[in-house]
């Protein structure tokens, strides 16, 4: 099969696993505001984003280890997802003997028993879910999102409706899905049969843990470029203020779930592409086309912002204030996208150390740029802080990852596009006089420059 077609089929698949979740998590939220007050909602929020930064600890980062050498028929798969087990009960044991420390943490201490709940079923369904990616079971893959979805409305309606839960319900309605979902792969894939002690393997599983243990500070880096804001908003200005940016980040939310469907696809392309020149010309016709559609989705949601704060919030105007944040915070996820990209190439390689460098720099800046501009800017100063550690990390990765795949990253259309998309947030932030209309003029600029790449794509989709 073509290349292109078989990327575009993969992204295809994985799309109707995490489209339909990521639309979910946009669609609930008129449902949650009308619920929740921004103060709660700002909390439930900090419960979640607290687990994120454990999952990686509890995991071991082994999930991205399980995909990685799942994919390499070097490997047997039994050994594989067995071995992802038992770095997952070494990360339980872990988890529990951080338990007492994490009853003491401010406001969300109460709620330290669902947080680890959460934890301990996220990551033991990502185990089973990256080891079905693996094997490449994508229309598996595909099926078992559409369930997750289905059973996250359920839960959602049923605890924080009749039952009406509160925050418990937010957090619980993950928890049950995840279980059963967890519960659906390991009968309909069969991955019992993969769970076997014998077939535990320490040399592998030695191998693994040097390829996936720096990506555990590498994700808390990346969990602290995309998260510690809220923590530092929530403690300089308001829990209130907390919760309109929880709201804003959905609207970029958008871009993460195109980039995280694309990007699930790539990396079974990236990892199975043969080494050689045709490789270097692969990722940057791949690139080029990616950041097009990136460029042109941010500037379709800046232009509609306060549009999309309303509908996201329709009876409770307490949220509408939110759009304030969003153009900063749009720019700073299409920063992040390209960053994932590239962080395609560490995969290849097994380069997890370089992968772990590159966010230490990022984590650095943007907690230091928090301190300095939330006080004078508010919540803006955390988003800009959140896009200049994008943008830097991009930045050095770029530089560094030439030494595997020096491939075109095409900086003078992503200068432009850059450009393009801060002069539409500044009108819209400054509210300057006709702003609709040059903010308008500005996305029909962006998407007639990127227009080209996609026609190019399009034309090697066709290609027979």
């Amino acid at each position: 099969m073509n290349k292109y077609r078989k990327l575009l089929s993969n992204t295809f698949l994985f799309a109707l696993s995490s489209f339909s979740s990521k639309v979910l998590s946009i669609l609930l939220m008129p449902f949650y505001t009308s619920i929740l007050q921004p103060a709660e909602s700002g909390l439930a929020g900090l419960v979640v984003q607290t687990g994120n930064l454990l999952l990686p600890l509890v995991s071991i980062g082994i999930a991205t280890a399980v995909i990685r050498f799942g994919l390499d028929n070097a490997y047997d798969k039994r050994t594989v997802f067995v071995n992802g087990f038992a770095a997952l009960g070494i990360g339980t044991v872990c988890l529990l003997c951080l338990y007492p420390l994490l009853t003491l943490i401010a406001d969300i201490g109460t709620y330290a028993w669902l947080m680890c709940l959460f934890v301990v079923v996220s990551t033991a369904r990502n185990l089973c879910s990256q080891f079905v990616r693996a094997k490449q079971y994508t229309r598996l893959y595909a099926i078992d999102g559409l369930l997750n979805t289905l059973l996250m409305l359920t839960f959602t309606i049923l605890f924080l409706g009749p039952l009406q839960l509160g925050i418990i319900g937010y957090v619980g309605a993950i928890v049950c899905a995840d279980f059963l979902s967890g519960l659906f792969l390991w009968s309909v894939a069969n991955l019992g049969k993969y769970f076997r002690i014998s077939y535990f393997n320490r040399g592998v599983f030695a191998e693994m843990l040097r390829y996936s243990l720096p990506l555990v500070p590498a994700s808390m880096l990346w969990w602290i470029t995309n998260a510690s804001d809220r923590y530092l908003i929530k403690i300089m200005t308001s829990l209130e203020t907390n919760g309109l940016y929880d709201l804003a980040y959905k609207i970029p939310g958008i871009v993460v779930m195109f980039s995280t469907i694309f990007t699930e696809a790539w990396q079974l392309s990236a990892v199975s592409e043969d080494r050689g020149k045709g490789r270097v010309t692969f990722f940057s016709n791949v690139f080029l086309s990616y950041q097009a559609v990136v460029f042109c989705v941010g500037s379709g949601l800046i232009y509609f912002c306060q549009l999309g704060i309303k509908l996201l919030a329709p009876t409770n105007p307490a949220y509408h204030a939110a759009w304030q944040y969003v153009p900063l915070l749009i720019i700073a996820t299409v920063y992040s996208c390209f960053v994932s990209f590239i962080g395609s190439v560490y995969m290849v390689e097994k380069r997890s150390t370089a992968s772990l460098m590159t966010m230490l720099v990022g984590a650095v800046s943007n907690v230091v740029l928090n301190f300095v501009l939330i006080p004078v800017w508010g919540a803006n100063g955390a988003a800009f802080a959140t896009f200049f550690c994008y943008f830097i990390i991009f930045v050095v990765r770029a530089i560094n990852c030439r030494r595997y795949i020096a491939f075109d990253i095409h900086p003078i259309k992503m200068g432009i596009n850059t450009l393009l998309l801060a002069v539409q947030s500044v009108m819209m932030l400054m509210q300057i006089n006709l702003w609709q209309v040059w903010s308008g003029l500005v996305l029909v600029i962006v998407l007639a420059i990127n227009f080209g790449p996609l026609l190019q794509s399009a034309r090697k989709l066709l290609k027979k």
